[in-house]
């Protein structure tokens, strides 16, 4: 029986375990949008993982969501990550940057030259954004036209090679949690009645053309894809996610990607082991949880649910996770405390997230 300690090929590279660091906003980033000497260490401290997803990463500036999130589309933004991707590597670690554009979810004081936060329709988010200067309401976001939709994917597959050149591994495109490649997937914020919206299958068009972009950049052995059917996060309202996720899988199944990586938002699993049955790579799970990810729930391993688990606070209270995993503890609690609740839940860590 494969266990969650046993190594897995993936991008090319033997990992030593099949227990992935989540991907979670920091919001840790310099000036600039580069990262500092906090990072290296916070990284380098999980390099034990089988594989450290980073927070999302910016492709461009208009694609920023909350204060002080770092980027991959200036040299650099791109020099500093250079820092921890050799740090992890020293450590015998492996990483993936995830590309995540936060589309309507940000705010104008986030963002240079006058910009306002792009979406497939203006159709303005739910609630507040944190920032520097207090909580502010989401605005309503400009609807990209078809050439800056184009321009955009050419953003993320840009920003995919500049990971390369920053020595990352790979990348994985956040597709969940209620960003752009989401917000065209959900019928509430894809209003579009065009090429890239209205029916399903125009409904999975940007986040398709946005996998095969980066895939022809850098490979489709380094690019991986998470996703979180139904989920509501950040306003989105998917009803009925099956049809369609099942869609977007067929799409990119024959690709031949590093993996997917399926966020559970419900605790009925039937979707979740259709898309493991159709998706014919390695397959990554962050489960479904009441609070955070706990140290029994790598059993979807062994159960054959997934290849990979992800595990977002747990890791954060205990750095070395793997090795206290495998001898069953002791585990420090995370400090909920520590992070921010209510509105700004995006912004940081919080536990049912789980990035």
């Amino acid at each position: 029986m494969t266990t969650v300690f046993d190594p897995i090929d993936l991008a090319g590279a033997r990992l030593s375990n099949r227990i992935a660091l989540a991907p979670m906003t920091r919001s840790r980033a310099g000036e600039g949008g580069t990262v500092t000497d906090l990072t290296v260490t916070y990284y380098t401290q999980r390099a034990s993982a089988g594989l450290i997803i980073t927070e999302g990463v910016q492709p461009s500036a208009v694609g920023q969501g909350y204060p002080s999130t770092p980027g991959l589309h200036t040299a650099q933004q791109v020099a500093s990550w250079r820092k921890v991707t050799d740090s992890v590597h020293a450590a015998g670690g492996r990483i993936f940057a995830q590309i995540m554009h936060a589309g309507r979810i940000g705010h104008p004081v986030l963002l240079p030259d006058g910009l306002i936060p792009v979406a497939p329709s203006p159709v303005a988010a739910p609630g507040q954004l944190y920032t520097h200067e207090g909580p502010k309401d989401f605005v309503e976001p400009h609807e990209l036209t078809g050439d800056e939709i184009r321009a955009t994917v050419a953003d993320f597959a840009t920003a995919a090679r500049n990971a390369i050149d920053a020595g990352f591994d790979g990348v994985e495109l956040h597709g969940a949690n209620g960003y752009l490649i989401h917000q065209f997937l959900a019928p509430n914020t894809n209003l579009r009645t065009d090429e890239w919206g209205g029916s399903e299958q125009a409904r999975i068009r940007f986040a398709v053309e946005v996998v095969k972009a980066v895939a022809a950049g850098i490979g489709p052995e380094r690019t991986g894809l998470r996703i979180s059917p139904g989920n509501p996060y950040n306003g989105i309202e998917e009803p009925a996610p099956d049809s369609l996720y099942t869609a977007l899988v067929a799409e990119i199944e024959p690709l031949g990607l590093a993996y997917l990586h399926v966020k559970e938002v419900t605790e009925i699993r039937a979707l979740t082991l259709a898309l493991r049955k159709q998706f014919s790579g390695p397959f990554v799970v962050n489960v479904l949880t009441e609070g955070p990810t706990g140290p029994e729930d790598h059993k979807v391993i062994d159960d054959g649910v997934a290849d990979l688990i992800s595990y977002g606070a747990l890791f954060l209270a205990n750095p070395d996770l793997p090795a206290r995993l495998k001898a069953g503890g002791p585990f420090n609690t995370p400090d909920t405390s520590t992070f921010f609740g209510g509105d700004a839940k995006g912004y940081t860590d919080y536990p049912a997230l789980d990035g």
